[in-house]
């Protein structure tokens, strides 16, 4: 790792912190002749960054972010998360009344029904201006 304007050398700890986390440091001769140690470290003698060991994997994820695939892809999970948050909040579906599986099944099919049925009827029966939806 290479950090500074001069590009000087950091040193890692040789073990990883309990927090997960690999500690650069630079040594106290590189940051004293460094010119942008006011901007860097002004308080400090040495610059230290802790750098977590899942860094490589969040790099990856960051690259991925910016890509119109993933932009797709976020825009229709939004659109089935907004569904399953009105199943929660409007229709109650916060917890299942119904015991086992074939219940849990049997239940959250009427309420996938249910707003299917409240959806379809917004859309088969547009709301007239002046009344309420």
């Amino acid at each position: 790792m290479r950090f500074g304007a001069t590009g000087a050398r950091s040193r890692a700890r040789d073990h990883i912190t309990k927090a997960d986390t690999i500690v650069y440091r630079s040594s106290a001769k590189d940051c004293a002749h460094c010119p942008a140690k006011q901007s860097c470290c002004p308080n400090t003698p040495i610059r230290k960054i802790a750098r977590s060991i899942y860094e490589s994997s969040r790099d990856v994820a960051r690259s991925i972010n910016s890509t119109p695939e993933f932009i797709r892809s976020m825009r229709e999970r939004k659109k089935v998360e907004m569904l399953f948050a009105h199943l929660k909040r409007i229709l109650k579906l916060d917890r299942l009344r119904l015991r086992g599986l074939s219940g849990a099944q049997d239940e959250f099919l009427l309420a996938a029904t249910a707003q299917n049925l409240r959806r379809m009827s917004k859309w088969l029966m547009p709301a007239i201006e002046g009344t309420p939806a």
